[in-house]
């Protein structure tokens, strides 16, 4: 089994793809120059409400920043295993960094369970996931300006590019309301931002002022992202209220049909806890899932495909819930994926970027995060050492391909 590891966006305009002409690498879905299409496109943000001295003021003078053609483009060359994803995703570093969130703020996140339902693993588990728990690293080095890419993938992406021309008028209407600058507004090269990374619809609709400040933003103090995502879970997700979202279990040869089923009826069928504990909630209900033949086997219940609800993705919503479960005391996998390794940590990927550097591969820096920068030169290095397949993995195999070659 393979995934791309991409954002919760770029994950979408994958899938419409499939039905639409995908025009050359650069090629603009109008027949405009960017500062022309600019200025054509100020009535139809007018007719949506923004004001048209606010749309001068933001607008007039920005060039496109082509990061997000190049990644949508470029996303179908990194496939990850599963095993892999969840390395990067549930690194060492990150659930260190989330244990340390998870007393921090623990007032923050029991006030927003209380409230939502949402439990504190849950909401560790997408913050880890979605910013590194608002790593000021990963923003300086890894976020871009808002409003400059999402005009330029309006302007040049024909892939859904009604989504992106109104999450386009969407950030203008956050400026027009005076929620936020156009300065302040950097995120991924999809228009995520903050903490757990709004689109612009979703501060729009879903935000909330969490911490009575006057103002809702995904920036700052995470008591507003966070509160909102909690939102967002319940209301869009349908998250369950005093459930978790599974557990990693070891299924029986015979277990009966993959439907849903209590957990007391699933431990009647054999199928237990991987751990050998006993399940917390036997009148919840979940299903059986393998998402690699030979791997862990899980049991995944609603709040499971809650957190799918904020990213397309089994693989994505299998690293929230599992970074979340790390965050708050609980242990690896206990069942491994055929073939894999174990995790880098922090110091072995600042080493990995050394050494790629070294070489003349351009890593963005040696600051131990696993960027797009980082990843396409590993992947260059994979494919100039002739190595299969070129899928852009830095991992401990990788590390010490390099240690050898030096």
């Amino acid at each position: 089994m393979t995934i791309v590891a991409t954002r919760r966006a770029s994950l979408k305009a994958a899938a419409a793809a499939v039905t639409t002409l995908i025009l050359p690498r650069g090629a603009s879905a109008t027949a405009l120059p960017f500062d022309q299409w600019i200025a054509a496109f100020r009535a139809k943000a007018v007719a949506h409400g923004v004001a048209e001295a606010t749309y001068v003021r933001v607008m007039n003078g920005i060039e496109p920043d082509k990061t997000g053609l190049e990644a949508i483009h470029d996303q179908a060359e990194f496939h990850l295993k599963l095993w892999q994803y969840l390395n990067r995703a549930v690194s060492d570093w990150k659930v260190s960094a989330g244990k340390e969130k998870a007393q921090q703020y623990a007032p923050l996140l029991s006030r927003i369970e209380k409230d939502f339902g949402v439990e504190p693993a849950f909401m560790l588990g997408v913050w880890g996931i979605e910013s590194a728990f608002s790593d000021p690293v990963v923003a300086n080095n890894h976020m871009r300006p808002v409003i400059p890419s999402l005009a330029t993938l309006a302007w040049a992406e024909p892939r859904r590019r009604r989504y992106w021309e109104q999450e386009l008028i969407n950030a203008l209407a956050i400026v027009e309301r005076g929620w936020s600058t156009p300065e302040e507004m950097v995120g991924s090269w999809a228009g995520a931002m903050g903490a757990t990374q709004w689109m612009p619809e979703v501060w729009l609709h879903i935000g909330i002022d969490y911490n009575h400040d006057g103002k809702i933003s995904p920036y700052g103090p995470p008591d507003d992202a966070l509160g909102s995502t909690a939102r967002f879970f319940v209301e869009r997700g349908r998250y369950r209220r005093g459930e978790h979202w599974g557990h990693e279990v070891r299924l029986p040869r015979s277990y009966g049909r993959a439907v849903s089923r209590s957990y007391a009826a699933w431990q009647a069928r054999g199928v237990a806890r991987a751990d050998g504990a006993p399940y917390p909630q036997p009148n919840a209900t979940a299903r059986p899932w393998v998402p690699v033949p030979g791997g862990p086997a899980f049991l995944i219940g609603p709040n499971f495909f809650a957190a799918r609800s904020y990213n397309p993705s089994t693989a994505y919503a299998l690293a929230l819930c599992y970074l979340g479960d790390r965050c708050t005391g609980g242990a690896p996998l206990i069942q491994n994926f055929p073939g894999s390794e174990p995790p880098p940590t922090l110091a072995e990927i600042e080493e990995i970027q050394r050494r790629l550097t070294a070489l003349g591969f351009d890593t963005g820096g040696a600051d131990g995060r696993l960027g797009r920068a980082t990843t396409l030169a590993v992947r260059d290095y994979q494919r100039k050492a002739g190595i299969e397949p070129a899928d852009g993995y830095a991992g401990v195999g990788l590390l010490a391909r390099l240690r050898k070659g030096s």
